[in-house]
């Protein structure tokens, strides 16, 4: 069996390679139209993950003897972490107060707690086949989930693109809330790991995701000052968005 210790540094490349999308949201220029453009990315990024958590969700929740029917405990396992996710966030805005704007540190944070989540179940995969010692798929894992956690910094840091000045360390604290768990789930399914848990991660994710998509997609279709800058916006979005999708799905395909 492959050595404890070097799992453990392979996880940490894994789950903090989010680190090498800094610098390019940490970039003066990316605001302006390259700050739409990136944002709608995060968008189509965010998208992108909630069908490719779903694509692991699908076969543990199928039923493994009928066609077409899932099965009832799985599907419990599943919904009520999405559930109660979101519900919490809801209530947790709603005890901020609902009539104030939602703030870009507020809106990086649930994204951050979406993507550690995600991460958390990717760490668990990571984890258990290292376990069994599938060295073949150990390598596939580990290029999937490096390559992927590299896009997750830009839905983290969407919310200040266009700002002037970006709060460092802030960022940086974001960035760990989301690729830590990486090494935390890693962890956990070396020791145990069971379908179960990986629903509820996943559902967890899933929630947080969904929340967070609201108002960013009504940040990100609001006006601009007159209808010829709105249409221009519009464009850039709509292309952001398609390819942010892709750039999750190519990373995704590697």
């Amino acid at each position: 069996m492959l050595g404890f210790l070097e799992f453990v540094l392979l996880s940490a490349v894994m789950g903090l390679s989010i680190f090498l999308s800094l610098p390019i949201v940490l970039h003066p220029r990316s605001g302006g139209r390259i700050g739409v453009v990136l944002n709608a990315a995060a968008i189509g990024i965010l998208l992108f993950l909630l069908a490719d958590i779903f694509s692991d969700v699908a076969p543990l929740i199928a039923s493994p003897t009928t066609a077409f029917l899932t099965v009832p405990s799985r599907d419990v396992a599943f919904a009520v972490p999405f559930v109660l996710a979101f519900l919490v966030l809801v209530l947790i805005d709603d005890s901020r107060g609902r009539t104030r704007a939602v703030s870009p540190a507020w809106t990086a944070f649930v994204i951050a707690v979406g993507m550690g989540l995600q991460n958390l179940s990717e760490g668990l995969v990571f984890g258990s086949a290292w376990a069994a010692g599938a060295v073949g798929l150990l390598a596939v894992v580990f290029t999937g989930f490096l390559l992927q956690n590299i896009t997750e910094g830009f839905p983290i840091a969407a919310p200040y693109l266009g700002a002037e000045r970006k709060p460092l360390g802030l960022l940086i604290t974001l960035f760990l809330v989301g690729g830590l768990p990486t090494i935390v789930g890693g962890i956990l399914g070396y020791f145990y790991n069971s379908a179960v848990l990986d629903l509820a991660f996943d559902g967890a994710a899933m929630g947080a995701i969904a929340y967070v998509l609201l108002p960013m997609l009504k940040a990100a279709f609001r006006p601009a000052d007159t209808p010829e800058k709105t249409a221009q916006r519009l464009r850039l979005l709509y292309f952001g968005v398609l390819a942010g999708f892709l750039l999750g799905f190519l990373v995704n395909a590697v």
